[in-house]
């Protein structure tokens, strides 16, 4: 975990007004990560350090919960988010097949981001929306009914609109 300049970054002050509203308590670890993904879009080395300095625990500590818990991003998203259903009856209903055309077309895996930032692709293991299945959910909106070629629409739609960058 390097270090970086912290100094002047407005995010970190937010952190810090959690740590203080929360007296640095140690248990608070998993909330601080939360409020600083929040605040920073994922978990960048130096704020894992810098939550590891405040709230006095070993720097490996705090990496090991921020990787541990799925919910937590060590890299940074893309300026889009595509997430596909891979529950039961998005499954039954060809999940797999559109995650296999979207990691083709983008060179991706699931829980990657293309090299400039522009998407991030990622698997849910239930969205809720089973009635719907199998669903995309691209930028926050819910894309129902979804096949390779309707999932690869949505994804160029997307990073060709240039309002969405």
């Amino acid at each position: 975990m390097g270090g970086s300049d912290e100094q002047g970054d407005s995010r970190l002050v937010m952190v810090d007004r959690y740590l203080k509203r929360v007296h640095h308590e140690q248990d608070q670890l998993i909330q601080t990560l939360h409020v600083a993904q929040e605040v920073y879009g994922y978990l960048p080395d130096s704020v894992l350090l810098h939550v590891a300095r405040a709230l006095r625990l070993p720097p490996s500590m705090v990496l090991g919960v921020a990787t541990f818990y799925h919910l937590f991003n060590l890299e940074p998203p893309g300026n889009h988010r595509c997430t596909v259903c891979t529950g039961t009856a998005c499954f039954v209903k060809g999940a797999d097949a559109i995650i296999a055309g979207l990691s083709q077309e983008l060179g991706l895996s699931p829980g990657e981001t293309t090299p400039d930032l522009s998407l991030t692709l990622s698997t849910a293991r239930c969205l809720g929306s089973c009635g719907l299945a199998p669903v995309l959910v691209m930028d926050g909106e819910v894309l129902s009914h979804q096949d390779v070629q309707s999932s690869l629409r949505a994804v160029r739609g997307a990073l060709a609109d240039p309002e969405l960058v």
